[in-house]
């Protein structure tokens, strides 16, 4: 029978990786000190994020949060947090930075004339539906504001959070566009405890894609990132547990180690994974071309090379079997309206309205 990860010592210890900007780093003598939760407002003016990268499908995004008590040891979104002068380690993961004012500013951009009613994602960042988020109900008065303005939004999140908000889900889905995606990067629970140790359970998350496609939400569901060597083996299970829960729709990528997550991501696998840390190193470098990650543009959400392609070969091929399409786009053109502006009367409307 094969042995259970070993829960990572340091998950909640302070663990950052040396600064990008600090001249200086601090070398304990004895164990770290427990780093408990902090919590950070942000005095943000804007809440609309303008994505540029030709690699990324979506060109707006909003994040209601910065940091993920999700822990995710792969994240890359983990060097971002070294611009609020924090670490990318155990500080992404225990200093949480929101923004209370996201709702009025979303709204306050959704005003001005400037705006045509492109899609938004929550989120292009962290987690928008991370534990925080059942009390602070950021991203819920965000999605209200979308509803609000009839504006197309797509979401991504690992969280079961976001069946508390179904009822905003279909009234976005009913006058304007929604889909929600829930990444499911692992089918086994203890690989997934050791590595993303913040999360639900995969198999409570299929629960979330069951309810959300029960109620009428479009729903799929993200292989990634996928970790050769670590979790390749489990994403046609993936897939087939999600389309039995409900997904119409299914996407996949292979794991990124951008600056600080190539230290926190093997740092982790060796705590939790001593005997295969090596292996999956390894393979991780014969998809990178002997490196750990490839920021170029066409090619950093990709592997490359025979070890890959075999990977990307056996999830497509699932995912047809599966009858599993593509994300669905935005429709065109936008549903977007402000609030204070008539609907425009097409067909029967008009005669009602001629001899009303």
């Amino acid at each position: 029978m094969p042995r259970r990860p070993r829960r990572p010592p340091s998950l909640f210890r302070v663990d950052n990786p040396k600064h990008r900007w600090h001249s200086t780093s601090v070398e304990w003598l004895e164990a770290p000190p427990r780093q408990d939760l902090e919590v950070f407002e942000d005095a943000s003016r804007t809440i609309l994020s303008k994505n540029t990268s030709p690699d990324i499908s979506f060109t707006w995004s909003v994040n209601p949060y910065r940091g993920c008590t999700h822990a995710c040891a792969y994240c890359y979104a983990r060097p971002t947090h070294e611009y609020l002068d924090f670490g990318a380690g155990s500080d992404f993961d225990r200093k949480i930075v929101l923004k209370p004012k996201a709702p009025e500013l979303l709204a306050a951009a959704f005003d001005k004339p400037s705006w045509k009613g492109e899609l938004v994602v929550f989120s292009g960042n962290t987690d928008c539906y991370q534990p925080l988020e059942a009390t602070w109900e950021l991203t819920r008065r965000c999605l209200e504001v979308c509803a609000d303005y009839r504006n197309p939004v797509s979401i991504i999140t690992k969280s079961t959070v976001i069946e508390r908000d179904i009822d905003v889900l279909l009234d976005l889905s009913w006058y304007a566009h929604c889909i929600v995606t829930i990444s499911i990067p692992f089918h086994n629970p203890d690989t997934a405890r050791a590595i993303e140790p913040g999360v639900p359970t995969p198999q409570r998350r299929y629960k979330t894609v069951q309810r959300l496609a029960e109620a009428g939400v479009i729903v799929g569901v993200n292989v990634a990132p996928i970790i050769p060597g670590l979790n390749d083996e489990d994403a046609v299970q993936v897939l087939e547990a999600s389309k039995a829960a409900g997904a119409s729709y299914a996407g996949f990528g292979m794991v990124r180690l951008p600056g600080p997550v190539a230290d926190v991501f093997p740092k982790r696998l060796r705590e939790a994974f001593p005997l295969r840390a090596d292996k999956v190193m390894s393979q991780l470098r014969q998809c990178r071309g002997g490196a750990l990650n490839d920021s170029r543009f066409g090619q950093r959400m990709r592997g490359a090379g025979p070890r890959w392609g075999a990977v990307a070969t056996m999830v497509d091929t699932a995912r047809r079997r599966l009858g599993l399409t593509e994300m669905p786009r935005a429709p065109e053109p936008t549903t977007f309206r402000r609030p204070d502006t008539p609907t425009p009367k097409t067909g029967d409307d008009r005669q009602l309205d001629l001899f009303g």
